[in-house]
């Protein structure tokens, strides 16, 4: 079969838009280096685990999000990630990305996904290399519509007695087989304060390779009242819909 990742992005009969556009060329991009790494065109090497994801109830009422006011315990996957698969003693950008299948109702399925970034009101929009995996906060980066109000998403990890944890597959898997890993999962409030919803455990390691990992995407995976913001929306859904196409494509073929 011909490399899909070189055919041209066909547009809808009628359409204006040109198949350079910069949507199609970074579809295009991801869907070319998917097929390359075997994996997720971004942070391609990691570790994909069992969890639990405990929704709080914090006292503070209800969020106006029909999963976060229903305090629970649900089944979770996670998967610890790097992004540029530098030497294992040196920083690099690191992923923290959660699927909950049920999250609101059956087929309800969400999909979280933070990266490693700095502190603070104006640190917490921005990607922060790390050596550490559990030494400091993940974000959403950008803003999720959470019951009509935007805000970012955060990710605190708790310290353990397996700190430091080096952010690498290896050293991430050490770290587990010694208990597990656990984050408190936050929203910002209107003053940009954290306010707690949920306590991330991760747990076990399952037996996946590269070319097996989860597809995740957020914006497949959102449930009611709690979504991606319109920030960079087209570009970041054509870069998870090229990801994911270069994955099949590169079964295909396989």
């Amino acid at each position: 079969m011909g490399d899909r990742a070189t055919e041209p992005i066909r547009v809808a009969a009628g359409s204006t838009e040109s198949a350079f556009r910069p949507v199609a060329l970074v579809e295009a991009g991801f869907r070319a280096l998917a097929r390359l790494r075997r994996a997720p065109a971004l942070h391609p090497r990691g570790l994909t685990c069992t969890g639990e994801l405990e929704v709080l109830d914090d006292g503070r009422g209800p969020w106006g999000v029909p999963w976060l006011d229903r305090p629970r315990r649900l089944e979770a996957t996670a998967r610890l990630s790097r992004a540029a698969g530098l030497r294992r003693r040196l920083p690099d950008g690191l992923g923290l990305a959660v699927r909950v299948p049920d999250a609101d109702g059956p087929g309800g399925t969400l999909d979280l996904l933070m990266n490693s970034s700095g502190r603070g009101r104006a640190g917490r929009h921005f990607p922060l290399p790390r050596a550490d995996a559990q030494g400091g906060p993940y974000s959403s980066l950008l803003p999720y519509r959470v019951a009509g109000r935007s805000c970012l998403l955060g990710a605190v990890p708790r310290r353990t007695r397996q700190a430091p944890v080096p952010g690498d597959p290896e050293g991430m898997a050490a770290a587990l087989t010694a208990g597990p890993l656990v984050y408190d999962l936050c929203a910002e409030t209107g003053d940009r304060s954290w306010r707690r919803f949920a306590v991330l455990t991760v747990r076990d390691i399952l037996p996946m390779d590269r070319e097996d990992t989860l597809d995740f995407d957020p914006y497949a995976h959102s449930v009611r009242a709690f979504t991606p913001g319109p920030a960079l929306a087209a570009i970041r859904r054509a870069a998870y819909r090229g990801s994911r196409s270069g994955r099949e494509d590169r079964r295909e073929v396989s």
